[in-house]
């Protein structure tokens, strides 16, 4: 009964009010403060509720219902009221929206894109700027626009990133709108409120020649200087390749200058932030402008201190300015030469004009100074000199080398075949195919370094000849099985290989003679524990190299049956293995076939196969004792030992059978 009697009295109202411009306020919320009558029996919506209290305290508190829902003249609104058009009252806001990218991705059917009541809230409480809870204050709209901005699939399906709105958030602004404050500078103190605009339209605050104008609404002083600079009159003529403070300072991620994570921090100057434009000759052929700046400045004793995280030497900043850059010739640069004593003395008290005339960017191709000529003439002249005197030096002692290690090779006596030829030829294609496999396997992997200059910085060499000698070592490996599977001599190379239960123990006698914890050395065969170990690390490293490489040869054909993070798998076990194979055959093999002391300077083995009687019964005493019988000293003391010893009856020695 109590609802009819209100739905009476909204007809009365509106009826009374027919002809004038709507019902009264409180006639409409009569019907729409109650849920229960906006919607019937079966649950069907006919209208919205409204807080009436929530409206009273809203922007739009004092108007009347029908200012915004025009056309409402009876109960009930059949047709339904129009939508609601904010540009009603607000044209000019409107107008903005309409220019800004919101209203174009709207008008491509993007249904995410921002609207009036996305960012200001529910219709009907929208609060004042002002009020510390509206969705517009100040401190607010950093999570107003993140509400979008920060989700990954409302931007995602527009090709957008939401790392903008995170890296805002630890940046100094947001950090500083965070902890409270009401001047650092947000979403729409860079990009406006309603005329947002893409960075590539000239009317944008964020369009790269207004940004220096757009942070000097807060950095005033900074933006003058900057634009009296060489940076700002550059940018002033309209050249793109001048920086402005998104340059320098980062776009989002803007941190401070002490923050060793910062674009602007000391050690970041010369490495990144002035290098990307300094360092290169785009700068030189395009201007006129010296490049190799970082280059010069880290090769100098500032830059190698920098390098070494030194808190108080020089960098760029130090002695060119920060946002007050000048060029030299200018009276009022900080290298002027009649201001470098000055900005020397910063850091070098009582530095004097003579001091002051050093170079820190010494051997710029430009530099036609007496400093940097003579600099450069002393180095062409010395690396001259080094050439030739080192050069001489090592064909001397090459010399004198290879001739005492002939002579001590003649003087070896009677020798012991430790290597037989076809051994020698697989050893022989394993080393050139591994050392040609290592140069040009890190030549492609680092193109910078001094293995791609020894070939000449020929990609297609490196490419084509790492290919070549990886063929040549799985070919050489193919053929090794055959040679352990088909030859006499290959089969019983393989039974010396197997590992033994001995070899552990000859590994801990071998640590406890050589720590002096024993005073009996293992007495080894054919092969050692050593060299067994590495046997065995060289054949599992060529088959997984081998797999490995195959897989990066013929990655397309390996994608027909393999996910491709098999590939990226695969190619991240072929580069460390490879450095594990280098460094094995570095650390482990060169020590035992060059660097210890029983074989240095070499063990020529690998060469003719033989290795002297003397050292071969010492080092492989139980293998010269299967060839040659006990030796001498060894017979010695067995005859001693089968002496009959005194008062004992020697026993009758036993006739040989005969065969």
């Amino acid at each position: 009964m109590r609802n009819w009697l209100l739905i009476a009295s909204c007809v009365l109202g509106l009826a009374a009010a027919a002809g004038s411009k709507g019902p009264p306020k409180l006639d409409c919320l009569g019907c729409h403060n109650d849920a229960s009558l906006t919607s019937d029996s079966g649950g069907k919506t006919h209208g919205i509720s409204v807080d009436p209290g929530k409206f009273k305290g809203s922007v739009h508190g004092s108007l009347e219902c029908a200012d915004c829902h025009g056309g409402v003249r009876a109960f009930p609104h059949d047709p339904a009221p129009a939508k609601v058009n904010c540009g009603s009252c607000h044209a000019e806001t409107q107008a903005s929206y309409q220019h800004g990218v919101h209203a174009a991705a709207r008008a491509k059917g993007v249904s995410q894109a921002a609207t009036c009541g996305g960012c200001h809230g529910e219709p009907h409480a929208i609060l004042p700027a002002n009020d510390p809870k509206s969705k517009t204050n100040r401190s607010n709209i950093p999570q107003t626009c993140g509400a979008c901005h920060g989700v990954k699939f409302v931007m995602e399906g527009q090709g957008l990133s939401t790392q903008q709105f995170f890296s805002y958030q630890q940046s100094v602004h947001g950090q500083a709108v965070a902890a409270g404050s009401g001047k650092a500078a947000v979403c729409t103190d860079c990009h406006r409120a309603h005329d947002i605009l893409s960075p590539a339209d000239a009317k944008s605050p964020i369009f790269k020649f207004n940004v220096p104008s757009t942070c000097g609404q807060c950095h005033q002083d900074v933006a003058r200087e900057y634009t009296g600079s060489i940076h700002g009159k550059a940018i002033a003529r309209g050249n793109w390749q001048a920086p402005v403070c998104t340059d320098c300072h980062g776009i989002h991620l803007i941190k401070a200058h002490i923050d060793p994570t910062s674009s602007v921090a000391a050690q970041a100057l010369a490495r990144t932030t002035c290098a990307q434009c300094h360092e290169g000759v785009r700068l030189t052929q395009e201007m006129g402008i010296p490049g190799a700046r970082a280059a010069t400045y880290l090769d100098s004793y500032h830059g190698l201190a920098s390098q070494l995280d030194s808190k108080v030497v020089a960098n760029c900043a130090s002695c060119h300015g920060v946002h007050n850059i000048l060029p030299s010739s200018d009276p009022r640069s900080m290298v002027n030469k009649s201001n470098l004593v000055k900005t020397c003395g910063q850091c070098h008290p009582g530095a004097s004009q003579n001091f002051a005339q050093a170079q820190v960017h010494i051997g710029v191709p430009l530099s036609r100074d007496i400093g940097s000529l003579g600099t450069a003439w002393v180095r062409r002249f010395y690396l001259l000199l080094i050439l030739v005197t080192i050069g001489g030096m090592l064909a001397h002692n090459g010399i004198l080398w290879g001739s005492k290690l002939r002579e001590r090779r003649r003087r070896m006596g009677r020798s012991v075949v430790r290597m037989s030829r076809a051994q020698r030829a697989q050893h022989w294609i394993l080393l050139s195919s591994f050392l040609f496999l290592a140069v040009t396997g890190f030549a492609l992997k680092y193109p910078e370094s001094p293995l791609a200059w020894l070939l000449g910085s020929s990609e297609a060499l490196r490419r084509y000849g790492h290919r070549v000698a990886a063929v040549v070592l799985m070919g050489v490996g193919a053929y090794h099985l055959l040679y352990l599977w088909r030859s006499r001599e290959g089969r019983q190379v393989l039974r010396d290989f197997i590992p033994q239960l001995q070899d552990l123990r000859d590994f801990l006698g071998t640590m406890l003679y050589h720590l002096g914890r024993s005073r009996e050395h293992p007495r080894f065969g054919r092969f050692t524990y050593a060299e067994k170990l590495e046997y065995l690390a060289m054949v599992w490293g060529t088959a997984l190299m081998g797999a490995t490489g195959l897989m990066l040869w013929f990655k397309v054909r390996v994608g027909w049956v393999l996910p491709r993070w098999a590939v990226d798998i695969a190619g991240a076990i072929h580069f460390y293995e490879a450095i594990l194979a280098v460094l094995a055959i570095a650390v482990w093999h060169f020590y035992h076939v060059m660097f210890d002391p029983d074989v240095y300077p070499m063990d020529l083995a690998f060469w003719d196969g033989k290795v002297s009687e003397e050292r071969y019964q010492e080092h492989h005493p139980l293998a010269y004792q299967q060839m040659f019988g006990p030796p001498e000293k060894e017979k010695q003391e067995e005859e001693r030992e089968q002496e009959p010893k005194p008062g004992k009856e020697e026993p009758p020695k036993k006739e040989p059978e005969q065969q």
